[in-house]
């Protein structure tokens, strides 16, 4: 093979190297990040029915920190349903203050931890029922 065979046949692979990995590199870098799943009905149900056991006497029926305990309390429990705090809070935030209770991520020693009572399904779920609360 003469050397102009050997530049056509590497201008050849560099062009089809072009057309099969430019393309790619495009969609990849305009592709954006899947949205989570929304929760289902049933989560929240099982959200709202731990919350009601286990939340609602400090921080209320519908999560604005008032509930029949919350008076006895100094600090008063959070409003969960502040759109500033929803805002603020990642999903993570709001699972590892219920698991390790206000002291373990640096708040109130007055909410106690839950991760040894409710398991990391029941904590997603009172997750996603505090989600429900934004005003």
């Amino acid at each position: 093979m003469n050397a102009s065979a050997h530049a056509r046949r590497f201008l050849l692979l560099a062009a089809l190297l072009v057309v099969l990995i430019v393309p790619g590199c495009h969609r990849a870098a305009h592709t954006v990040a899947a949205a989570p799943p929304r929760p289902t009905q049933y989560q929240v149900e099982i959200g709202r029915t731990i919350y009601k056991h286990d939340c609602q006497a400090c921080h209320g029926d519908t999560g604005a920190g008032d509930g029949s305990n919350s008076f006895n309390l100094d600090p008063h429990p959070r409003d969960l349903g502040d759109p500033a705090f929803q805002k603020k809070k990642s999903d993570a935030d709001l699972a590892d203050a219920i698991r390790r209770g206000g002291s373990g991520v640096g708040l109130s020693a007055l909410m106690p931890p839950w991760g040894h009572t409710l398991n990391d399904r029941q904590i997603d779920a009172v997750v996603v029922y505090v989600r429900s609360l934004k005003r």
